[in-house]
């Protein structure tokens, strides 16, 4: 492949129809960062974050409410089977919010004009992993996504981590809304009235393991504990009851984030060997800022950046440039992309990655693609359908270790014939005059092997052509 084919295939989502090869490959990747609009597309229908908290808070009184119902309450008859379908409104409205974002997500990347910045929102996505597999976080995990994401994947990574940290589907996911400080003022009244209460160290411990240093690198778990310590009081607006709540609220709307100091853990921290005085929310601030600045974070962030774009084995003298570009550039993330685009070990012409079952997908609708502004021929519920088929559903890795990115976790046989049924049922829906022929030659250029050329050529109608095509070696790999 030549080095614009690459950009557009390795680098980006891949080409449309009507998309014109760009001259300048390289140039054409560094000019994205200034062309890309953070703002997406139709997400002005999508709910807000206040109203999917509010729904949230609702859904938790109804659960709490029916909980302590004492096993011989004489309530009205009607009560209990009223309250199960306000909960099964309540879940219904946080699938449709998240289907509705799947829709916005999928339509966004197929559509774009600047296809790399949309693979960076989903790297960034995947390295700071909710998993939507709740109702707190079924509606807040693309929002996350939109809010905290794509408005930094230019920035500083440490503008990203605070934004992404501070975010209530993070805070959410990760129990973080719930920890009390043992000698915080709510932790010693509860515990002087004989209620537990404690300290949650989930997302402390997720923050040092996968979003900023990665595993072993010379933090202890009482490390973790002081982080977690220092994190009390980071919460969640509009989901609490009661007098503490109330002030939570005060100049909040719900699903902001606030800080409560009530909440948190009073005393100095130290942490790796650095002592934080106490200062409410800036003591965590002030550890999150170091962590974006550890050489272990610059190296975790690099090692990952390259095994998305180059190898699952990432060369170690391009991780280190990258590093190196963090680190003299205080984490600048435009400098550590520059760094990646320079590379010669990306350029390489022999694809090295294979395509996870979003970036194929993403792939084969816009290769699909009606037109400038057509979007894709099914409903948000059979997007997320597709992708749950292939493998990989939209925001639901299981894990805050986010999805593999690695080939050999995607090409199982099984999971192929999946793509081959998805392939066809898209080559069924495709207008009858596409010709996969000069289709192919048109999204790989020189990247078309003849043996892919002599296998459409011999299909036995145009849709089994395209189909063929979608399922290619050329449109696995990138």
């Amino acid at each position: 492949m030549h080095a614009s084919e690459i950009a557009v295939i390795r680098f980006g989502l891949g080409a449309r129809p009507w998309d014109r090869i760009p001259a300048d490959g390289r140039g054409w990747l560094i000019d994205q960062f200034i062309q890309w609009k953070p703002v997406l597309p139709n997400a002005s229908a999508l709910a807000s974050r206040a109203d999917i908290v509010a729904d949230i808070a609702e859904y938790r009184g109804m659960t709490k409410q029916a909980k302590s119902q004492a096993p011989g309450d004489q309530s009205p008859p009607s009560a209990a089977p009223a309250r199960k379908a306000d909960r099964k409104q309540l879940n219904r409205f946080a699938r449709q919010q998240y289907l509705a974002q799947i829709g916005v997500r999928v339509r966004s990347a197929v559509l774009s004009d600047t296809p790399f910045a949309e693979r960076l929102v989903h790297f960034w996505a995947n390295h700071f992993a909710v998993s939507a597999d709740r109702l707190v976080t079924m509606g807040l995990a693309g929002l996350m996504e939109f809010e905290a994401i794509r408005p930094h994947i230019f920035g500083r990574f440490e503008d990203m981590l605070i934004a992404v940290e501070q975010h209530p589907a993070m805070l959410l996911y990760l129990d973080q809304a719930q920890s009390v400080g043992p000698n915080s003022p709510l932790g010693r009244r509860a515990a002087a009235r004989g209620r537990k209460v404690g300290l949650n160290e989930n997302l402390g411990r997720e923050i040092m393991e996968l979003h900023t240093l990665g595993v072993r690198t010379g933090y202890s778990q009482a490390d973790v504990t002081e982080f977690s310590r220092a994190l009390t009081g980071w919460t969640v607006a509009g989901l609490g009851r009661g007098r503490v709540a109330r002030r939570r609220q005060a100049d909040a709307k719900p699903g902001d984030f606030v800080f409560v100091p009530a909440l948190h853990e009073p005393g100095t921290r130290t942490i790796i060997g650095k002592t934080y005085r106490e200062g409410g929310e800036a003591q965590a601030r002030a550890i999150l800022a170091d962590l974006a600045r550890a050489p272990a974070t610059a190296r975790h962030v690099a090692t990952k950046l390259v095994r998305h774009f180059v190898a699952d084995s990432p060369p170690p003298d391009l991780v280190e440039r990258l590093e190196q570009a963090y680190l003299s550039s205080d984490g600048d993330l435009p400098t550590v992309y520059r760094a990646l685009i320079a590379s010669p070990e990306a350029w390489l012409p022999t694809p090295a990655k294979f395509r996870d079952p979003w970036s194929w997908t993403i792939a084969t609708l816009r290769a699909v693609n009606n037109g400038p502004g057509a979007v894709p021929p099914m409903q948000d519920r059979m997007l997320a359908g597709a992708l749950d088929q292939l493998g990989q559903p939209v925001w639901r890795p299981g894990s805050p270790a986010g999805y593999d990115d690695l080939g050999a976790s995607w090409a199982a046989p099984d999971a192929l014939l999946r793509r081959v049924d998805l392939a066809g049922r898209l080559a069924a829906q495709a207008s009858p005059t596409l010709d996969a022929r000069a289709l192919g030659e048109r999204l790989f250029g020189t990247g078309l092997t003849p043996a892919t050329a002599q296998s459409i050529a011999r299909a036995e109608s145009p849709q089994q052509g395209l189909a063929l095509l979608l399922v290619s070696p050329e449109m696995l790999r990138c």
